[in-house]
């Protein structure tokens, strides 16, 4: 889906925002998406490598149907080079494997069904970055519409606007990832330009798609506080009721060179974004320290407590807080 013939038998993708020109014989940047004879094919259509029941606070979800579970699902292949990938092994599998393409052969089917058993109220396109595998995505995503099961990609937002159009009519929500506020952050570390992820957050949100954003702070790259307050101020300029989550870096990948974030940083920058009006900033990768829980952005009360990725309680009743009644922003709160 989502291409266009060119002379000589090339084409053109029109998925993302790299806007590949493929040749005949060759694939795109993502290394999962191929030119035969003028005809771009998909390599990872119903090939899946990773499945998953998680909580959906993993994704991180924490306003969208808390302390229920999420299917998970991903393919091999990225449109983005990260250096500091977590889940490398699968999202550079192609280029690290002379384009092999692995995973075990399912149908959009096999997926709802698995996720209906499981008693999974959400299906997860993840692991790698699932415009990848949009088309079974989309397979997918219409099936678990028809049978009441939501539908959740987490993205690093770099999908066209195209994309967007066909894919928002069945997705409920999804985790952008904002991984720096500049271009030179983008191009260095992940192989991309940050305008178009912009535009993503704010063509989701436009497409009454529930938005969070998440951003991994790592240290001497995007910690400064005049680029945290950049990157708070936009996602306030889209909707100040999207939560911003701010999850500490560990070393990984190709970036074992940088210590891992202090919780000291991730208060920082939780600060600036309540400081700047955002209603609900959340700390990732440090159980225990209080920045996960939910709070009330009128009074101030715990709205649910969490320790890490488990949900250990939910004081919202009917969507509000019980001690002021503010209305509580979210799916299924």
């Amino acid at each position: 889906m989502i291409y266009e013939a060119l002379d000589k038998n090339s084409v053109r993708c029109h998925l993302c925002n790299h806007q590949c020109m493929i040749k005949e014989g060759k694939r795109g940047i993502c290394g999962v998406r191929e030119n035969r004879e003028g005809i771009l094919y998909s390599l990872v259509y119903g090939k899946l490598i990773a499945e998953n029941i998680d909580p959906i606070e993993k994704k991180p979800m924490f306003n969208f149907l808390p302390g229920s579970r999420a299917f998970s699902i991903g393919t091999v292949g990225c449109n983005f080079r990260c250096k500091h990938c977590q889940n490398y092994d699968i999202s550079q599998y192609p280029q690290e494997h002379g384009g092999s393409i692995a995973g075990r052969d399912c149908t959009p089917e096999d997926v709802v069904d698995s996720a209906r058993s499981e008693r999974c109220e959400s299906i997860a396109y993840t692991y790698n970055e699932p415009t990848v595998f949009f088309e079974f995505a989309l397979d997918t995503a219409i099936l678990a519409r028809k049978e009441g099961i939501k539908n959740v990609f987490v993205s690093n937002g770099y999908m066209s606007a195209e994309a967007v159009h066909e894919l928002a009519p069945y997705l409920d929500g999804i985790n952008i990832d904002l991984k720096g506020f500049t271009d030179k952050f983008y191009k260095n570390i992940c192989g991309a330009r940050l305008e178009p992820v912009l535009k993503s957050i704010q063509l989701m949100k436009d497409a009454g798609v529930w938005v969070e954003v998440t951003t991994l702070i790592i240290p001497g790259l995007n910690d400064g506080d005049e680029e945290l307050l950049e990157i708070v101020r936009f996602i306030k300029s889209v909707g100040k009721e999207i939560p911003w989550h701010v999850t500490a870096f560990y070393p990984v990948y190709k970036m074992l060179d940088r210590p891992p974030t202090s919780v000291e940083t991730l208060r920082r920058a939780r600060e600036i974004g309540i400081r700047e009006g955002l209603r609900y900033v959340y700390e990732g990768n440090v159980p225990g320290e209080g920045g996960e829980n939910s709070f009330c952005y009128a009074c101030g009360a715990i709205l649910i407590k969490r320790y890490g990725m488990s949900l250990t309680q939910n004081r919202i009743k009917d969507g509000r807080c019980p001690d002021c009644g503010a209305e509580i922003d979210g799916v299924g709160i």
